[in-house]
């Protein structure tokens, strides 16, 4: 299978040939790897003053596929044998630019970093895709590619047959080339819809590293997180919460807000910094985390003075041990690890652990609440834990029409049971504050937008006076 990049010469790269100082792989060298499958090798077809063009060659070895990494036959079934993978772009492809250009990739280029970030006009080429024109359309075209595919006969000789499941893939556009790498990188598997090895848990971590920054938004993110996991639904969910999680922040609505856009701090800082900032002007000595998720926050109010207790919640095992790998709780000291709990608990049962809290927070919690349950979750938050104080966020709906993907309806994530405009919150929050005695204010987090509000809202509840004293 051959996979060409070409840039032309643009005021941004005015030498054609410095793409060999992004590839990291030298224009004047023809060279080869050894990668999953077979070989993959670089060199360069194309290197003039107007234009560069690198290419991949992957040599693929059906025999080494169906005898595996330690040697064994997997079977011997002739189509094991005989198959398209030696020609057709797949995740294979993926595996071998992973190991051949992980620098790019990852946007690195020592001494070149105007260079990675500047975008450049980009061509890519892949002669036999599996897809169809309209796929293939729905997937490149929302980052900005211009997508020409063109079918591929299933034998010249023979039109009666009609077209092969494949086409000839041209991709051009104008953009960083990490980011048309990882484009690739992850699209190429989700058109072959299959992958070549095990997919677990370590795939999820890889989605969203080359996501980060384009599939949170994307229109097809749903499909696309769906066949890069290999149809597995509890990945995919853990995919689409961190996606979201990573890049939940504004898109730019024209060129000219574009420059503003590249400097805000995602809607995520934003909304931990909103809630850190509540936690120090509280001064808590216990703080549970309420559906703490992989333990982003957990990690920031652990560093905070003061904070004697930190505890976080999830309905899921799976959760709870992405928290405790990323706080590093096998690492901790005994004194760290006595200050941190990780307990699996239902938020709609009364819990007598995370009695006694000073600040309990749900952040983008209770929209994955069914309505009907939201009630229970109030009266043990509210009723039987009762906390001094209690910080909630949630997204603001109206916000949604600022987000490309979502102006003809949907909500930011799949799981998400329902999204509320300002003025349902505000209502929910007052109703609260009237049942269990509480005061409570109401804040944005991130731009608030003259016509649509803020992206996230924030309810900052206080227990009164006189419920404290009793």
């Amino acid at each position: 299978m051959l996979l060409t990049v070409s840039a032309r010469r643009s005021p941004a790269l005015d030498d054609p040939a410095d793409l060999g100082y992004l590839l990291h792989k030298h224009p004047e060298r023809a060279q080869a790897f050894e990668v999953y499958g077979g070989t993959a090798h670089v060199f360069y077809p194309e290197v003039g003053p107007e234009r560069c063009t690198a290419a991949m060659l992957l040599e693929v070895d059906p025999v080494a596929l169906v005898r595996g990494r330690n040697g064994s036959h997997d079977g011997f079934a002739l189509g094991q044998y005989v198959n398209d993978r030696p020609y057709v772009a797949s995740s294979l492809l993926s595996v071998a630019m992973g190991k051949v250009f992980r620098s790019a990739l990852n946007g690195r280029c020592r001494g070149h970093d105007d260079l990675v970030a500047s975008p450049l006009d980009l061509t890519i080429a892949l002669p036999a895709v599996p897809g169809d024109p309209d796929l293939l359309g729905r997937l490149f075209e929302p980052m900005g590619w211009t997508v020409v595919a063109t079918p591929v006969a299933l034998d010249d000789t023979r039109p009666q047959w009609g077209d092969a499941p494949l086409v000839s893939l041209t991709l051009t556009g104008s953009m960083r080339l990490a980011e048309a790498l990882n484009h690739l990188y992850v699209l190429l598997p989700v058109l072959d819809d299959a992958k070549h090895y095990w997919v677990g848990d370590d795939e999820v971590d890889k989605l969203v590293r080359a996501g980060s920054g384009w599939l949170a938004t994307h229109p097809e993110r749903e499909l696309v997180t769906h066949r890069y996991l290999a149809h597995q639904r509890g990945l995919k969910d853990a995919a689409m919460q961190r996606l979201v999680e990573l890049d939940d922040r504004p898109v730019a609505e024209s060129l000219e807000d574009e420059d503003v856009v590249a400097t805000t701090r995602p809607l995520v800082r934003l909304r931990h910094d909103a809630v850190l900032e509540e936690v120090r002007r509280v001064r808590p000595a216990s703080v549970a985390d309420l559906g703490c998720g992989s333990g982003a926050l957990l990690a920031a109010l652990l560093e905070l003075q003061g904070v004697a207790r930190v505890i976080g919640t999830e309905v899921s095992d799976a959760s709870l041990s992405r928290a405790a790998k990323r706080l590093h709780v096998d690492r901790m000291t005994e004194r760290q690890s006595d200050r941190l709990s990780l307990l699996l608990s239902s938020l709609q049962y009364e819990d007598p652990r995370l009695a006694d809290v000073d600040l309990a927070i749900l952040m983008e919690v209770i929209e994955h609440v069914d309505p009907g349950r939201l009630p229970a979750v109030v009266a043990n938050v509210f009723g039987a834990m009762r906390p001094r104080h209690v910080v909630v966020t949630t997204p603001n709906v109206e916000h949604n029409a600022r987000y490309p993907a979502l102006r003809d309806g949907g909500f930011r994530h799949p799981d998400h049971r329902f999204e509320w405009t300002r003025a349902e919150l505000a209502d929910w929050a007052a109703s609260v504050g009237r049942a269990y005695g509480y005061d409570v204010e109401l804040r944005p987090v991130g731009d608030d937008d003259p016509e649509v509000g803020p992206p996230t809202q924030m309810a900052v509840f206080a227990r009164r006076a006189a419920e404290v004293a009793s």
